[in-house]
């Protein structure tokens, strides 16, 4: 496999300078991006697939082993603050359970029933989308996964830094990561995981901005839950509308800290309940209901 093979530009990496050793690993990892660049056919299809889900109430799992699938939770869990997602729309399936966050749990990568048994407690749907992701591409538990969720006619989508590779042949969507040797052989924590990091990112983001949860730039459902997000919620407000900072507080705490209502209350001159209103008949789509 491409990810096990040694790379020939670290063969004396432990005899290296510090500096030397850094310059190395940066050098690997500016492949990255154009390694990525290159499925983004393939990417396009999974957010098309990840946004029709959300809008007919499905969901997006992510299902791992080891770093991979402590990837998929990490962005899963961001999704909640940043964009308001409801509970479940974004989740990351990880073998071993919340304890193999932590550490390794013997074994538990290697049981196929295992990534099946985990969608079927999740009651998974025809509606919902799974993406598989699997450095090597070989893991059993999330082969057994894509398995259960194509049976239960969900999406699958599958991302590997091995070419060819199983999870690629049991996923509808293939996305293939083939970034080559890591600098430190088999530590596919380095460029694998930064190759499925900016892909995970590119799903989540996308779908998020599909589905009207981004105006412009701004990061209109944010989940006000501290003071920097208070912040923030006042900002966008603020450059929305136009209004100064007592009068952005005014609306936010009349709308429950919901940014959007704030701002289509102040738009749109209307009370509290007709924002809902306008917001929900829209999907959400915050532009449709202040632009037209």
């Amino acid at each position: 496999m491409l990810t096990e093979q040694p790379n020939p530009k670290t063969e004396h990496f432990d005899q290296l300078s510090t500096m030397e050793i850094l310059q190395v690993i940066n050098d690997e990892d500016q492949k990255v991006a154009l390694v990525v660049r290159e499925a983004l056919p393939q990417l396009a299809q999974a957010v098309e697939a990840i946004t029709e889900a959300f809008l007919n109430g499905g969901k997006l799992i992510y299902v791992g082993a080891g770093t991979s699938g402590r990837l998929g939770v990490l962005d899963a869990v961001e999704c909640i603050p940043t964009y308001s997602t409801y509970p479940g729309q974004v989740q990351g399936v990880l073998a071993g359970g919340n304890a193999a966050m932590m550490q390794s749990i013997e074994g538990a990568e290697d049981r196929p029933e295992g990534g099946a048994n985990d969608l079927r407690a999740l009651d998974l749907k025809a509606v919902d989308v799974v993406v598989g992701i699997a450095a090597s591409g070989t893991t059993p538990y999330v082969i057994g996964a894509l398995e259960y969720a194509n049976e239960i006619g969900a999406t699958t989508a599958a991302i590997s830094c091995n070419v060819p590779a199983p999870i690629l042949d049991v996923a509808q969507i293939k996305i293939a990561l083939p970034v080559g040797p890591e600098v430190v052989t088999g530590s596919t924590r380095m460029k694998a995981g930064t190759a499925q990091k900016m892909a995970l990112n590119m799903l989540s983001t996308a779908a998020m901005v599909r589905s009207g949860k981004v105006y412009g730039n701004l990061m209109v459902d944010v989940q006000v839950v501290n003071n920097k997000l208070v912040k923030r919620a006042r900002r966008i407000v603020r450059e929305m509308t136009g209004v100064d900072e007592a009068a952005a507080d005014e609306l936010l705490m009349r709308a429950g800290n919901n940014v959007k209502t704030a701002i289509v209350m102040q738009q749109r001159g209307v009370d509290l309940d007709t924002a809902r209103e306008l917001l929900k008949a829209a999907k959400g789509h915050l532009r449709k209901v202040i632009d037209g």
